[in-house]
This record gives C-alpha cells, structure tokens and sequence, in this order.
C-alpha cells in the first residue's frame, strides 16, 4: 500500500511564498515519478511539475519562472516551494506517483491533498 501525505499549504499573500512538501511511505526511490497536481475551484485537476528517478523536471507554463521542485534523498520527500504566488495559484495541491514495478496508468496513487490559499 502506497500513501502520499502532502503539507505544508495554508495562506499566503499575492507575491509571498510557500513551500509544499510529499511524503511517500515507501522510499522515494521506489517511484518512476512524483508529481505535483492542482485543481482550483470549479476547474479539473491539472499538473504542476513532475520530477523523474533520474532528477528530470517538467512544469506548467504557468509556474515556470516561479516554481521548483526538488527530491530530498535523505529526508525521502519531494518538495514544491513556490515563489510569488498570485490568486490564480489558489487550489487544492496533490501530490500523484508512480513506482518502478506499476503499469497501467500514468498516476496509481494521489494524496489528499493540500489547500493553497492567494486571497485578493
């Protein structure tokens, strides 16, 4: 069994920073990929950055410039730190993940996830 825990979400001013955090309960180097997800209000769940075995990343037009995401070995958890938040950037963050030995679908297993808040 597969769980993903997400933190580190809250409330942040237009322009302020936050920094996302997803634990895995099996080592990190169990997954082909780990990604961040997001689905603001009303809208579908769309993806953020994703970060590879072998350290490749890919990000959102949106969040390139502004966004990282990095894999910390030792501590085993990936991190989403996010620099000069604006209100469209408010939503529910996931963290989705695949390991090594699944097939099939791209994502078998999200977590909660972890609300990101920008007010106006």
């Amino acid at each position: 069994q597969v769980r993903l825990v997400e933190s580190g979400g809250g409330l942040a001013q237009p322009g302020g920073s936050l920094r996302l955090s997803c634990t895995p309960s099996q080592s990190v180097y169990t997954f082909y990929v780990i990604g961040w997800y997001r689905q603001p209000p009303g809208s579908q769940r769309a993806l953020v950055a994703t970060i590879t075995h072998d350290r490749k990343t890919t990000y959102a037009d949106s969040v390139k410039g502004r966004f990282g995401i990095s894999r910390d070995d030792h501590d085993n958890v990936v991190h989403l730190p996010m620099d000069n938040l604006k209100l469209e950037d408010s939503a529910v963050y996931y963290c989705p993940a695949k390991r090594h030995i699944d097939s099939g679908v791209l994502y078998p297993y999200w977590g909660q996830g972890t609300q990101v808040t920008v007010p106006s």
